[in-house]
């Protein structure tokens, strides 16, 4: 059987923010790749990890999962889950808390809940398989110093061997086209080296555009239809919009009438309640808004959160 920790990792590579029913939540925070132009090192975009103790409430996604995995009910899965995070809580009075491959729970001197990562997963799926590695730039010296010995004027030989000049001329002459040949050889390895992993680059950009591609595909596939002509006048300034929504959660629901109800009792309260993103098992997540701004979304979570007390999450949805 695998352990609660396995889950928890294997979800946090899908979800921003994995709920552990009263205990915590593990949020995940992306940053891009940096290039140093310094010292030729490449580090790949990644996402960290860090620990939220005050995001207790169940949201459904982890006792899905753990349902679907074992192939129990949800209901089993929640209790089996609520009883771990009560054992986690009770050791984390007397020790640490070693929470697999993800990091160390404990408590700080004022009894507050600490977290500190391993570091040693990267969250992000489109940096799989990459490591930071540094090139060593090439440097060529154009000034090195030849030590002749010295030579008395009067020691000086300009007598002409006509044969060993010829012949000397002649190695000469493949001496210097064996060094051009040389020169050229190492000139064109670096280049194609070079040209060898700016195509990889370019390869598996064109790769991931491509599953993006399938993927938009399947989703919403909506079947043969009738051709439309539409006359549109040309803008010349155009702007893109993201088709990302950032939602903020107010809870998950099986019955659609029931998460109908809910909208409808938030929108009473003044919130632009809707239905958002439906989780794996297809069930409905009613959100109190959905942004296509992150900071309008997280300013809604906080107040929600920290100056009304109500349990809320936040959800990106692609």
């Amino acid at each position: 059987m695998m352990t609660l920790e396995q889950y928890i990792k294997e979800l946090l590579f899908e979800y921003e923010c994995v709920t552990i029913p009263n205990f915590g939540a593990f949020l995940t925070r992306s940053y891009d790749f940096i290039i140093n132009k310094e010292t030729g090192e490449f580090t790949p975009s990644r996402k960290e990890l860090t620990f939220n103790s005050l995001l207790t409430s169940n949201d459904g996604v982890l006792a899905n999962y753990f349902a679907l995995k074992q192939k129990i009910s949800y209901e089993k899965a929640l209790r089996i889950i609520e009883k771990e995070s009560s054992v986690w809580k009770k050791k984390l009075k007397t020790q640490c808390l070693f929470i697999g491959e993800l990091g160390k729970i404990s408590l700080n001197e004022n009894k507050k809940i600490q977290f500190e990562p391993y570091g040693k997963i990267n969250f992000d799926g489109s940096a799989f398989g990459l490591s930071s590695f540094s090139r060593v730039p090439l440097t060529v010296n154009n000034h090195a110093k030849i030590n002749l010995p010295f030579t008395k004027k009067e020691e000086l030989d300009f007598s002409v061997d006509i044969k060993k000049n010829f012949f000397n001329k002649k190695y000469l002459r493949y001496a210097a086209v064996l060094l051009i040949s040389l020169l050229i050889s190492s000139s064109s390895y670096y280049f194609i080296e070079k040209y060898i992993n700016n195509q990889i680059i370019i390869n598996q950009q064109i790769a991931q555009n491509k599953i993006k591609e399938n993927i938009q595909s399947a989703t919403f596939n909506l079947g043969n239809l009738n051709s439309v002509i539409v006359s549109v006048d040309v803008v010349k300034n155009e702007t893109k919009i993201s088709t990302t929504m950032y939602s903020v959660i107010a809870g998950t629901f099986r019955n659609k009438s029931y998460a109908n109800r809910k909208i409808k009792n938030l929108k009473q309260q003044g919130y632009n309640a809707a239905i958002a993103e439906l989780n794996p098992k297809g069930m409905f997540r009613v959100a109190y808004g959905r942004f296509y701004s992150r900071d309008e979304a997280i300013k809604l979570l906080y107040h929600l959160k920290y100056k009304l007390n109500k349990d809320a999450w936040y959800l990106v949805e692609k």
